[in-house]
């Protein structure tokens, strides 16, 4: 073996043999206007950052290079450089942003205005407003389909999903279903969508293709009083088999079987389970429990919670950056 061939071989096994390369989990502190950094290797916070005004909504750029942060409160979102780790800029939203959604084209965000019962379309890199779009009241849970066709509205009040061509930024139909829906979550392959009614206490399974539900789903978790039993933010494996439902003030997770919509198990979480995140190896699923103040997170394989990380006050989303 030549000098290059083993300078390179040895090269590779120093690489194999030391430590992977973390991931960080981001958590939105609603009641303390800081983010939580959570290094997904220790399980452990690394950091905490002062942010907007009741953060809640957060998601990452297609790239991995931007964290967008609903600032509710400031009535803006907020553009973290994740190399620095500093706001670099802000974005018009509209009244009270909750939850938003990116297109795949990584320019398009979609953002759910609670108080003015309009969506946003906001083009990131030009920071101009494409669309006001009149939906329900109360609007809230925002998707925009893996196949970029679809973004999805929720209205809490009007208790509709909002379906909005992404072309036209036209509505085409709105959808009932139950009461207070605040959550839609896209199967990898754009053909099913599931959303949460909080109050109904349903999941509403959606066919993309018709756009009509296809099943309803109910839960109930024992010992605990049922109206206690509120789905909320839902996590799907990309592999098609599991959903996670978070189900509010129950203090459960719900393990469902993709396919048959047959809920698995119940696993207990901490106090009011809000939104779902699962890690880039999806060995682990990451939730944020507000009135506890923690994250719990779930091992995969052996579906059981594993440890409690104590954030700020009143967690309310959470991303993991897979790439860091």
């Amino acid at each position: 073996m030549n000098r290059l061939l083993k300078r390179t071989a040895l090269a590779t096994m120093i690489g194999l043999s030391g430590p992977a390369m973390a991931s960080m989990a981001y958590v939105s502190n609603e009641k303390d206007n800081t983010l939580s950094i959570i290094d997904t290797n220790t399980q452990e916070v690394v950091e905490t950052i002062d942010v907007g005004q009741r953060p809640r909504g957060i998601l990452l750029s297609k790239d991995h290079s931007k964290l967008y942060i609903c600032a509710s409160d400031d009535d803006t979102v907020q553009i973290m450089d994740l190399a620095t780790r500093k706001i670099v800029d802000t974005l018009p939203s509209g009244e009270d942003p909750e939850q938003f959604a990116l297109h795949p084209n990584n320019k398009h965000l979609y953002i759910s205005n609670e108080d003015d019962a309009i969506v946003t379309v906001v083009d990131v890199s030009t920071k101009d407003v494409l669309a006001q779009i009149d939906v329900g009241v109360e609007p809230e849970g925002m998707a925009v389909s893996p196949d970029g066709k679809w973004a999805v509205n929720t209205s809490e009040t009007t208790s509709m999903l909002h379906w909005i061509n992404t072309e036209t930024f036209e509505i085409e139909k709105n959808i009932v279903v139950g009461q207070r829906p605040r959550h839609v979550e896209f199967s990898k392959d754009s053909k099913v969508a599931w959303a949460s009614a909080e109050i109904g206490g349903t999941v509403h399974i959606i066919d993309v293709d018709n756009l009509e539900q296809i099943h309803e789903m109910t839960f109930k978790v024992p010992g605990v009083n049922q109206d206690r039993v509120q789905p909320v933010g839902i996590e799907l494996t990309s592999d098609g088999k599991y959903a996670f439902i978070a189900l509010g003030p129950s203090n459960h997770v719900a393990v469902v079987d993709a396919q048959t919509y047959e809920v698995l198990d119940y696993l207990l979480v901490g106090a009011r389970v809000w939104q779902l995140d699962l890690d880039k190896d999806e060995k682990h699923l990451y939730t944020t429990n507000g009135v506890s103040g923690d994250v719990s997170i779930i091992d995969i394989e052996d579906m059981r919670v594993i440890k409690s990380i104590k954030v700020g006050r009143y967690p309310w989303g959470v991303v993991i950056d897979p790439t860091s």
